[in-house]
């Protein structure tokens, strides 16, 4: 596995780690390529029902690697990679589209791309001083790494643009009320661990259909998610793990599902 990102799988629960700690998981190349490459091996793992995503050492990512900064060709970011995203936008935006709940559990800081590979999550759980930032302005660029796309169904409108236009740091209780932060807790990571553990109990078919038609709350009009209700709860009502739920519910006892196929 690519050096820059490791995880390991227990009960059901993937702990992913950002792993650079030497440079407060700066993103670079390499950071990318393991992202991507996490994304696509967690994306076939049946065995995952949940993903909690952090950093090692002081920070979560603090955004892009400076080295690198002027170096890339303004062309190699328009082929797409994955659907509709580069290469790039996949590290941050592929996590919304792993069939598996994804957890963020920031501390340190968030800044510019480690801003937009946060949002890629379900939820974010931070650190009460974590400090935030879309900082891309700073740099005379734009966030590029999905964070528009995935901010328009979190914040307002106005808001993202305040963020964007000043490049101004903003610590967790801001971005809980802003709605880039889910909770904060003195320990994001065990608290994410929890709740992930949580959400590995419940059928992971239900799971999955849950976060396919969540998905589509941002990106699809009225009738598209109404026939996507339907559709996904016919195959659940049709299901094992439904029918293990209602049993187990009726035996009072707790349920035992299989892995999806």
């Amino acid at each position: 596995m690519n050096t820059r990102v490791r995880y390991e799988v227990a009960g059901g629960v993937a702990d992913v780690r950002l792993s650079r700690p030497e440079k407060l998981n700066a993103f670079d190349p390499a950071m990318m390529e393991g992202l991507v490459e996490t994304i696509e091996m967690l994306g076939r793992r049946n065995d995952v029902r949940c993903v909690v995503l952090s950093g090692d050492g002081r920070a979560f990512c603090a955004g892009v690697d400076l080295d690198g900064l002027g170096k890339r060709e303004p062309g190699s970011l328009l082929p797409r990679w994955a659907g509709p995203a580069n290469k790039a936008q996949q590290a941050a935006y592929g996590w919304r589209t792993l069939p598996q709940p994804v957890i963020a559990a920031v501390h340190g800081y968030a800044f510019g791309a480690g801003f937009q590979i946060m949002l890629g999550a379900d939820m974010r759980i931070a650190a009460p001083d974590t400090q935030l930032s879309i900082m891309e302005a700073r740099w005379g660029l734009v966030p590029d790494v999905a964070g528009i796309a995935l901010l328009r169904s979190l914040v307002r409108d106005d808001v993202v643009r305040e963020l964007t236009y000043t490049a101004r740091r903003f610590d967790a209780s801001e971005g809980l009320r802003l709605g880039v932060i889910t909770r904060v807790a003195e320990d994001p990571h065990a608290e994410a661990m929890a709740v992930a553990r949580t959400i590995a109990a419940n059928s992971p078919d239900a799971m999955r259909a849950a976060k396919r038609l969540l998905n589509l709350m941002a990106d699809a009009q009225t009738a598209e998610i109404l026939l996507a209700e339907s559709v996904e709860q016919t195959r659940l009502i049709a299901s094992a793990n439904h029918r293990e739920t209602v049993a187990a519910a009726n035996e009072r006892r707790a349920p035992i599902f299989p892995d999806p196929a």
